[in-house]
């Protein structure tokens, strides 16, 4: 007799509330629904999938035991919560991941009421349970707010920053710690659970609540004997010391991958009278996909692949990235100068940091998920004489600003920050856009600030950065492969505050800065075919402005306009400065910038997002279009007066 197949559960949820429903037995097989769900719905998008992977069964708990969206569950980072949004009613869509106008890639708040907290950085998630937490309490709501954070995100000083304070919070604040990286537990087993369930029971906790006010009516060295031979006993068999002195009381480590573990265990703690609890949980990235948990760094984020063989689909061959081309080009500089060293905060390959380590293994650093400390860290080694280069995105370097100001402008210092996924990044949303940084940097005294309008110039940036002495100097550069350029086998020193003209004209000039270049030209082009004699410079440095440069273009075009990928207060914010301070703005000529707009622009493909930002050729044309017909209308009002 044939056996009848098992009727799928994850059907029947279409939010957390009907898993709730279900039996405890039953949730193994959402579980392996869920994993398989997940693994279907990534080999479509792309995307984040061994995070997710890890968490699975996690995620059926925490919604099991959870009252959610009343209990606030916050997702660190938030690129684990694919099996997340499966559960909480976004399967339907769960295949626009990372599209245009679909789900976000992280939790987000306007896409889902159990979404309470957006996250894309890391290291957020306790801080703002905190302020959950608090928040019930003073308005007298019974609810929980539950961290997930992962092992990768306890580098952060933030994470402690709110363990230190999470006093406040009580009971309703807990904390799950996903171990899933650094092996910073033993072993987990049949003994280690049970250990965990003892002490999450409400029975231990009573006894030890009882303890603690026997331990107050003894004399002092005899309460504090007792208080360390309690701390150190559920150290031997658990660990937890650091957490305990922070003021959790420490459950785990536990098996993340076992139901009949994770949630009584869950369900001890939610009802437990204590103050904060951290529970210790131990996963293992892609879990339950063979490819993944075999080659957890490279499907940690995936292109689209077949499910069966796990093979990615790879991108067409093209020109190399920008992150590689920066990371070749600091290899032979560092060759030459046995002073150079480079930093990163956890993203040695997406930097291209981890070429440099490849060579020189002893002058490369990756410091974690700790921004801040990089920056000082450079600062102090560029104090002691060397020639530090500080490889961090440009989203993330906005999480050190007051260390790029107080240790390293304010103090002169060269540090040579390289500053990667400059502009609009495409599929990872308004999180991680580069958009701000000329704008926070260009603002700094004793700052040069540089971007590259191919991979041919930030080689000659690079160089150019290696020598520079006298205080602190950055590049950056945007996500993605080059333009295809021939690199040079000798790099060039650039002159501080040059720029260069690409293309001589005599009526419209176009200032660009960084990879928009192409796009000017292009627009050059267009203008061209309308009669328009067009000026294309490469201004190279957005700090300090080459003004002999733009004062010759100002003085001798009818339209000028500035081009960047980068927000208000940026190049043409700087070049309208020079402009009005000089008096260099007459009514015979029309400026206009360009940049990208004053809003937090949604995930899409990287072409649509410059589309929308108004920043490719066809809006270039119609800015210099739109500003000669008013230039005409003004002549022409004139004329008539």
């Amino acid at each position: 007799m044939t056996e009848r197949p098992t009727t799928p559960l994850l059907d029947q949820i279409d939010t957390p509330v009907a898993l709730r429903a279900l039996p405890p037995e039953k949730l193994a097989q959402v579980a392996d629904e869920l994993r398989s769900e997940t693994i279907s719905a990534v080999s479509v998008t792309g995307g984040h999938l061994g995070a997710g992977l890890g968490v699975v069964e996690l995620t059926v708990a925490l919604h099991y035991v959870f009252d959610t969206p009343d209990d606030r569950l916050i997702w660190d980072v938030g690129h684990q919560a694919y099996p997340h949004k499966i559960l909480t009613g976004r399967r339907d869509r769960i295949r626009t991941l990372r599209q245009g106008g679909g789900l976000s890639g992280f939790t987000k708040r306007s896409e889902s009421e159990y979404d309470p907290f957006g996250a894309a950085h890391s290291s957020t998630s306790i801080s703002a349970a905190v302020g959950f937490a608090v928040a019930n309490k003073m308005m007298d709501k019974p609810g929980k707010a539950i961290a997930v954070i992962g092992d990768g995100a306890m580098s952060a000083g933030m994470a402690y920053e709110a363990m230190n304070n999470a006093g406040e919070a009580g009971n309703r604040l807990i904390v799950i710690l996903n171990d899933n990286d650094m092996s910073i537990a033993p072993p987990v087993g049949g003994l280690s659970a049970s250990l965990a369930r003892i002490v999450s029971g409400r029975s231990f906790l009573t006894l030890r609540d009882l303890a603690k006010k026997v331990a107050k009516r003894l004399p002092r060295p005899l309460a504090e004997g007792l208080k360390k031979t309690d701390e150190f006993a559920r150290a031997i068999t658990m660990g937890g010391t650091l957490f305990e002195e922070l003021g959790f009381y420490y459950v785990g480590p536990v098996d993340g991958h076992n139901l009949d573990h994770l949630i009584p265990i869950l369900e001890n703690v939610r009802d437990a009278a204590e103050g904060p609890c951290l529970i210790h949980v131990v996963t293992q990235k892609g879990k339950g996909y063979a490819p993944a948990e075999a080659a957890a760094d490279k499907y940690h984020g995936v292109q689209k692949f077949d499910v069966v063989s796990g093979q990615q689909v790879k991108a067409p061959a093209g020109p190399p990235s920008y992150q590689n081309v920066f990371g070749d080009a600091l290899v032979e500089e560092a060759k030459r100068d046995n002073t150079i060293c480079a930093i990163t905060a956890a993203m040695p390959s997406g930097t291209g940091v981890d070429r440099f380590a490849k060579a020189f293994p002893d002058r490369a650093f990756d410091v974690g998920i700790a921004e801040q400390h990089a920056v000082t860290f450079a600062a102090g080694l560029a104090a002691q004489g060397m020639r530090p280069f500080c490889a961090i995105y440009s989203t993330f370097l906005q999480r050190a600003y007051d260390q790029v100001v107080h240790d390293v402008a304010i103090q002169n210092l060269p540090v040579r920050f390289a500053i990667d996924r400059a502009g609009l990044v495409g599929a990872d949303g308004a999180t991680h856009a580069g958009s701000f940084d000329v704008t926070y940097l260009a603002s700094l005294p004793n700052f040069v600030v540089m971007a590259p309008a191919d991979e041919a110039e930030l080689v000659h940036m690079t160089h150019t950065a290696a020598l520079h002495d006298s205080g602190p100097i950055a590049f950056r550069y945007p996500r993605g492969n080059g333009t295809g350029v021939d690199l040079p086998t000798v790099p060039e020193r650039l002159e501080i505050g040059k720029g260069r003209v690409v293309r001589e004209g005599k009526t419209v000039a176009i200032l660009s800065l960084g990879t928009r270049l192409g796009e000017a030209m292009a627009a050059a082009e267009k203008l061209e075919a309308q009669g328009l004699s067009t000026t294309v410079a490469d201004l190279r440095f957005a700090k300090p402005l080459d003004q002999a440069l733009i004062r010759k273009l100002l003085a001798t075009h009818e339209v000028a306009v500035t081009l960047e990928e980068n927000a208000i207060g940026g190049l043409g914010a700087h070049v309208l400065t020079l402009a009005s301070d000089e008096g260099l703005i007459d009514a015979g000529l029309k400026l206009r910038t360009l940049r990208l707009p004053d809003t937090f622009q949604d995930h899409d493909k990287p072409e649509r997002q410059y589309a929308e930002a108004r920043l490719d050729a066809d809006a270039i044309v119609e800015t210099v279009l739109t500003a000669l017909r008013s230039n005409s209308a003004t002549v022409a009002r004139g004329a008539r007066a």
